[in-house]
């Protein structure tokens, strides 16, 4: 070895998506941003006690989902330019 030294560092492309309640949320890695808000609004509590709750968490992940989504499409029109 000749004593040099060879250092990557790998910085992912961080996106920005602001939710329902205004705060800013990081997304490094999109397509598995997309897919955990495809299950997240999905789901429900079997207990009907929590049925208002339910609906503002599929709210809430419903527009994270189409946020992603469309953040998405811009991306894969950008990569084709």
């Amino acid at each position: 070895m000749d004593g040099r030294v060879f250092t990557a560092s790998i910085n992912p492309i961080v996106m920005k998506v602001t939710d329902l309640n205004g705060c800013q949320i990081e997304v490094t890695n999109l397509d598995e941003a997309i897919q955990i808000t495809a299950e997240y609004k999905e789901y429900e509590h079997i207990n009907d006690g929590f049925s208002e709750l339910d609906k503002r968490l599929n709210k809430y992940w419903t527009d994270m989902y189409k946020k992603l989504l469309k953040l998405k499409s811009k991306q894969d029109e950008q990569s084709c330019q």
